[in-house]
């Protein structure tokens, strides 16, 4: 048993053996056949290979002796065209020598000519300058008579003859002038007033004046107790919160609150509001009114810029510019609130802009922004004007918008035709009665500016500047100044007041000249 169980294992063994070594020597026939097979259709790739590559080399060799005689065919046109050019050429040559030719021998033909027509000139010459000398002896003898007949000399008669001709250019030179004048004026207002004086018309002239002081009503004056609260720490407290000074005297039913910023003093003036409405006033309770305030004046700004900016149409304008925007609300200048003057300069600027058939969306963006270097977060010496173009360009606005915001008031060269628009309407806005609120002193100098201009002009008895500077009416000599002077002399006062003052406005200078003949009955 264990002698078949050994066989079989042998047997199994050769049989593993056998089947290994037929295995191998089928694999490596199904090799060959694969290396024979792979032989083959590498052979039959370059045949085709090199049959492609015959039959393309034979596709460009026809390609290039068709292009050569293309070229060939040109050039040889190009060869006739210039040969015909220069035979045209040889041709107008020929021609233009013949006529030559023919223009010398004719000029030779008008020198003669000429010359014997100088030769006879010259005899008349003669012949002329002695009859001017007898012209000249018997013009002589006729003044030396008149003069004996009009007892004056030829001098005097001159010099009369010249001061009343002078008088009579002069009058008539002051007449031509006016007329002048006059018609320019009618056909400049035909087209002016489609730009500037219904542009001003088409935009409204409200306006918000705020100061550095703000009045706070209370009820009574027990509040003002709380409000300052023990030993002064609520309004200590109010104070360092908010950066305003707050001031309770003895007006009645009334708290000032001063400050340079606007901002913060509508906080101040909004956080009392609802201390006093809630009761309860002390240090924490101010600090987190103050804070929550705060947000909301924030909130309300960018709501502002957001709707002016809907307002006015304009599109893609940066977050931040937006908030400038909206900051205006509560800044001033000049007593003109900064907001409604931008809004007023944009409106003006866009209108301004579709007249001339300028961009009037560009214009309109530009007026906007011309001043929002004057709402700055942090305090800077750099020019207002300078600021804002530095913002504008940091946020991505136009070229021209930049710099029509850094013209404006001349800081920098205008480059393009929106900048001087941006400039009037900005003059417009800030010059138009009741736009600004002067201080007294500045606004008597003013006046008194205007009064010494008129008295600057020979002939001015008396000069009145009335209707808040907008008239100046000048009492002139009788004796010194005609009605034709007078009318001149307006004109002179006021191209002088539109030269020399600044942001004058529309000024009417009236000219009275008056005679009084007074007798007495006795």
């Amino acid at each position: 048993m264990e002698f078949f169980t050994i066989q079989n294992i042998v047997l199994i063994i050769l049989g593993l053996i056998v089947g290994f070594i037929i295995s191998k020597v089928l694999e490596k026939s199904s090799i060959n056949k694969s290396i024979d097979n792979a032989k083959k259709e590498a052979e039959n790739i370059l045949k085709s290979a090199n049959i492609e590559g015959d039959n393309i080399k034979k596709d460009k060799i026809f390609q290039a002796k068709e292009k050569f005689l293309e070229l060939k065919s040109e050039h040889e046109k190009y060869i006739l065209n210039k040969e015909k050019g220069l035979s045209e050429v040889q041709k107008r040559i020929k021609d233009k020598e013949s006529q030559i030719s023919n223009e010398l021998s004719k000029n030779k033909k008008n020198n003669q000519s000429l010359n014997d027509k100088i030769s006879s000139f010259d005899k008349k010459l003669e012949l002329l300058e002695k009859k001017n000398q007898q012209v000249d002896k018997l013009h002589k003898q006729q003044v030396e008579k008149l003069e004996k007949l009009s007892g004056m000399s030829a001098s005097d008669a001159k010099k009369e003859l010249v001061e009343s001709l002078k008088s009579e250019a002069k009058t008539e030179a002051l007449e031509l002038t006016q007329n002048i004048i006059e018609d320019a004026k009618l056909s400049a207002r035909q087209e002016a007033k489609k730009i500037v004086i219904s542009t001003i018309q088409r935009v409204g002239t409200e306006e918000a004046i705020d100061n550095c002081v703000s009045v706070f009503n209370i009820e009574s004056d027990d509040v003002k107790g709380r409000i300052i609260g023990r030993e002064g720490r609520n309004i200590r407290a109010i104070e360092s919160a908010t950066g305003v000074e707050i001031i309770v005297d003895d007006t009645p039913e009334a708290i000032i609150l001063s400050c340079f910023d606007s901002v913060r003093r509508e906080v101040a003036r909004l956080s009392l509001h609802k201390l006093v409405t809630d009761g309860r006033i002390h240090p924490a309770r101010i600090e987190e009114v103050v804070k929550k305030t705060k947000k909301e004046i924030e909130n309300e700004i960018i709501e502002v810029g957001k709707r002016t900016v809907i307002d006015l149409g304009i599109h893609g304008l940066n977050p931040t510019l937006i908030k400038a925007v909206g900051r205006m609300k509560y800044r001033s200048s000049y007593g003109q609130n900064l907001l409604q003057h931008s809004r007023e300069v944009a409106k003006l600027c866009g209108i301004m802009s579709s007249e001339l058939g300028l961009n009037p969306k560009l214009a309109k963006r530009a007026g906007l922004l011309h001043d929002i270097g004057k709402v700055p977060e942090e305090e800077t010496e750099t020019p207002h004007a300078l600021l804002g173009m530095q913002w504008a360009e940091k946020y991505g606005e136009k070229s021209d918008v930049c710099n029509a915001i850094g013209a404006h008031h001349d800081e920098i060269e205008m480059d393009n035709l929106i900048s001087p628009i941006v400039q009037v309407c900005d003059a417009i806005s800030g010059a138009r009665p009741g736009a600004r609120r002067q201080v007294l002193d500045s606004y008597i100098q003013r006046l008194k500016e205007m009064e010494d201009i008129a008295y600057s002009f020979k002939g001015v008895n008396k000069a009145y500047a009335i209707q808040a500077g907008r008239e100046l009416r000048v009492m002139v000599e009788s004796e010194k100044i005609s009605d034709d002077h007078a009318a001149k002399l307006s004109f002179e006062i006021s191209q002088k007041i539109q030269t020399d003052m600044t942001y004058p406005g529309q000024v009417k200078v009236t000219v009275i000249r008056e005679t009084r003949a007074v007798n007495i009955a006795s």
